[in-house]
């Protein structure tokens, strides 16, 4: 069970790692360097390259993309009272780091592309809406120009969660830089993979500049100095040097291992073709999708789950802290006695609750919907079946063959 990173970890990786220990430089800076004799940051050279891959202005390592997103929520002036869009199927991270802020998750629903919804977006906008976070699901991008046109009518910043798309793309444009700011995950299921970690991506200097603060004590950027402006409470959410020179090694490799992942994601789906009671995901720019996953979505959440059990996986309503209806902590009407609630940080769990029946549209389509591995081998996910990106064509073939045959078997028992 790993991701498309974790598959090309080899010398380039050991060689960025050695030249770490060897120099005994295990943080960003370098405290002692009088004479400027250190290599240059492993973390710093990341940063250099994203934001060259991206185009990007800004580029911040740091410990998590949850962490990113946290900072970014800050940085951007979310708080106590404010609102956040949220879709109801995301990792639980996304709708997390909205709470930690102090501001409320709104969940709305997706639509056939399993992603954000732009029509339940705007129909659940208020006076106290402040952001929209697009989160581009199974590697494939939002709809973007919609949301993008939605957040800019109402005032509101359009904040990108880019966990599962690192590398991929909207019209031409990279993830993470369409909106104020983009987050990526750097762990064992993505695309390019330091183990653990995250990245910020944003154009806004003000934005940038205060999330660097608050990833580093209230340092300015890269300790220039303090920040600008009032002071500010940071916390270390910084990315370690050792984490930076494998995200270094890895996003070198990036451009080919989306291109490898592309072409499978093609053969693949051609070699299952057309299938009786069951439709391809819709996808918003097939160029830009990471292609990570074939997903799927049947007539009846029956047949889904019938299907789903003779492959040996299940439906992406199953699918862990994915899909809200399996999130306890967006349940504040099933706390235990109130002595124990006072206990809980007040942000641990959501003030309004979202039990299963909240989001009909969303809990339709991912009853009704099957992710199979492209690249992204992940039961938890509900991707533990299909292929990985090291496959050969004679492996696409008899993958593709399961499925189809599969689903032909239970489409006839169902006739």
């Amino acid at each position: 069970m790993a991701g498309p990173g974790v598959s090309r970890i080899g010398p380039e990786e050991e060689a960025e790692l050695l030249s770490v220990i060897r120099e005994r430089e295990l943080s960003r800076y370098r405290f002692d360097d009088h004479d400027g004799s250190a290599l240059p940051s492993k973390v710093s050279q990341f940063e250099q390259e994203f934001r060259t891959l991206t185009g990007a202005r800004h580029c911040l390592g740091m410990n998590s993309c949850t962490s990113a997103l946290y900072a970014g929520l800050l940085a951007a002036g979310i708080g106590p009272g404010d609102e956040v869009i949220v879709p109801g199927y995301t990792f639980i991270a996304s709708i997390a780091a909205v709470a930690h802020t102090g501001a409320e998750p709104v969940l709305a629903e997706i639509d056939e592309s399993l992603l954000l919804d732009p029509a339940d977006v705007a129909a659940k906008i208020t006076s106290r809406t402040k952001a929209v976070l697009a989160v581009h699901m199974l590697g494939a991008p939002c709809d973007l120009d919609a949301l993008d046109a939605v957040t800019r009518e109402h005032g509101l910043l359009l904040v990108e969660d880019c966990a599962q798309a690192g590398g991929g793309t909207y019209r031409g444009r990279h993830l993470g830089t369409v909106g104020g700011f983009g987050a990526f995950s750097l762990n064992v299921f993505k695309t390019f993979t330091a183990g653990d970690g995250g990245v910020l991506l944003t154009d806004d200097d003000d934005l940038y500049e205060t999330a660097f603060a608050l990833h580093d004590h209230g340092a300015a950027p890269l300790r220039l100095g303090v920040t600008d402006g009032p002071p500010l409470f940071g916390l270390n959410l910084r990315m370690h040097e050792l984490t930076g020179a494998l995200a270094l090694a890895q996003v070198r490799k990036l451009p080919d291992i989306l291109r490898t992942l592309r072409a499978n994601r093609d053969k693949f789906a051609d070699a299952i073709g057309d299938l009786p009671g069951v439709a391809p995901r819709r996808l918003h720019d097939p160029d830009g999708d990471c292609a990570t996953v074939l997903a799927y979505t049947f007539a009846s959440a029956a047949i889904a789950d019938e299907v789903a059990g003779r492959l040996g996986t299940i439906t992406l309503s199953r699918s862990g802290k994915h899909n809200y209806a399996n999130m306890p902590q967006l349940r504040p009407d099933l706390l235990g006695s109130p002595d124990a609630a006072t206990r809980r940080p007040n942000r641990s769990v959501l003030r309004r609750s979202y039990p299963p029946g909240s989001l009909p549209r969303t809990d339709d389509l991912l009853s009704r919907s099957i992710a199979l591995s492209v690249g992204v081998v992940d039961s938890y996910l509900g991707s533990g079946v299909g292929i990985d990106v090291m496959a050969d064509d004679d492996t696409i073939e008899a993958a593709a063959r399961q499925f189809r045959t599969t689903v032909e078997d239970v489409a006839k028992a169902a006739s």
